[in-house]
């Protein structure tokens, strides 16, 4: 892998992990015209990593104001507040994902090596479930439930899969339970940043012993580096144009864009 293809890659993980057309789906598809066919693992811990600092930056008001909550909460006692209530849904959200992560990791890594039909028509479900979200007029909750929380998480669970979006599909299914679009596009990012730290020290406890250069795919430092930033700057500018287009509730276009970009995989697929 070259700088360019590097910092092209990085591009499509920034942009793609936070709009809800599928990180996982586009690297698949990235690395297919690219012709990269080894398995990078350095590469994808450096620019999930890249994600989940862009994440911290955009969102960092909100970062401070929960951990500064929770910190005044286990002082006294772990006395219950707000912000201690919003992490135990972030942490009720990250139980279905942990439980695929860590008993059923190497399935889903095979299913990540079968090629461009599984992402063509995961990409169509993910099509599927933002047009029914922006159809659908269930009535508003003013608060986010537990059930909700871990409904939520379950469909994170299932968004493993490449070309199913993991925010589109958190995002659709909050908005189907009844959830105000303004706060769910900030829980879905902020319940993704420890799944993604996890991941990544399971890949880094893989890189230990297996060792650096057998799993980083050849792959220069530079190239690690151009990823990371082109990641992280790309990564900002997605999750901040995401908030706003989750708040004006123009998730149908990209509904469009993941049909015909599924459909056109699945043709690939057969040629």
């Amino acid at each position: 892998m070259d700088a360019l293809q590097a910092f092209i890659l990085g591009m499509l993980q920034g942009l793609t992990e936070y709009l809800p057309v599928s990180s996982s789906g586009h690297l698949t598809i990235g690395q297919y015209f690219f012709g990269v066919t080894e398995d990078n693992l350095i590469f994808t811990i450096v620019v999930h990593v890249a994600t989940v600092f862009s994440t911290l930056f955009i969102l960092r008001e909100e970062v401070a104001w929960l951990i500064s909550g929770c910190w005044t909460s286990i002082k006294n006692g772990f006395q219950w507040n707000e912000e201690m209530k919003y992490m135990s849904l972030i942490l009720l959200s990250m139980i279905p994902v942990g439980i695929v992560g860590l008993f059923f990791k190497d399935f889903v890594e095979e299913i990540f090596g079968s090629g461009l039909f599984i992402v063509g028509c995961m990409l169509l479900l993910t099509s599927a479930l933002l047009a029914f979200s922006y159809y659908a007029k269930p009535r508003v909750k003013e608060q986010l439930s537990y059930k909700d929380a871990f409904i939520i998480g379950l469909s994170q669970a299932c968004a493993v899969m490449p070309g199913l979006s993991r925010s589109g599909t958190t995002i659709a299914t909050g908005l189907l339970l009844g959830n105000k679009k303004e706060k769910l596009a900030q829980f879905s990012f902020l319940m993704v940043i420890p799944p993604i730290l996890g991941e990544a020290l399971l890949d880094c406890i893989k890189v230990a012993k297996g060792g650096f250069e057998s799993v980083a795919g050849g792959i220069s430092p530079m190239a690690l580096i151009i990823g990371f930033v082109s990641a992280f700057v790309f990564g900002c500018l997605a999750c901040k144009w995401m908030l706003d287009i989750v708040k004006k509730g123009k998730l149908i276009y990209f509904s469009i864009y993941c049909a015909i970009v599924g459909v056109l995989v699945i043709c690939m697929d057969k040629l």
